[in-house]
């Protein structure tokens, strides 16, 4: 085989690698991606939901419409929002659900908030948790960070 031939060869490999290593900590948008940030940020990013319960988490309680109050794990909106990196001149934050419902939230209530968060379902999958915002914005089923 020449030395061209394996020079394509070897190109071909990297780039079967690189596809099969996308996603996780180093960035890219996996197949199997349960979330994902997307928009105006500098790498737009996607994790499998084994890889989002590997994050660190933090616990946040938060009160109902009926006055209960419930204690949830997750990780920081804000943690998934740095991995991605937001760019200069975004404002706005949506949050898509798996049945296309979508809430919108400024950017700034969201840095402003530390205990936001990206909750655990216990039958699998995400939750937006909120504290102290409207219940519209408590999005249940989210698979997409979008940020505009």
């Amino acid at each position: 085989m020449s030395k061209k031939m394996l020079w394509v060869l070897a190109a071909m490999m990297l780039v079967v690698v690189l596809a099969a290593c996308g996603g996780g900590e180093s960035g890219g948008m996996p197949a199997d991606a349960a979330l994902k940030v997307t928009g105006n940020v500098d790498k737009e990013m996607g994790w499998a939901e084994d890889d989002v319960r590997a994050m660190d988490t933090i616990e946040a309680e938060s009160t109902n419409k009926d006055g209960e109050t419930s204690t949830y794990t997750g990780v920081p909106i804000m943690a998934l929002l740095d991995k991605a990196g937001v760019k200069d001149g975004a404002t706005t934050v949506a949050f898509v659900a798996d049945d296309g419902y979508t809430a919108d939230v400024s950017l700034d209530d969201v840095k402003g908030c530390a205990d936001c968060i990206v909750s655990f379902r216990n039958q699998g999958g995400f939750s937006i948790v909120m504290p102290g915002f409207p219940g519209n914005v408590q999005v249940k089923g989210v698979v997409e960070i979008q940020v505009k």
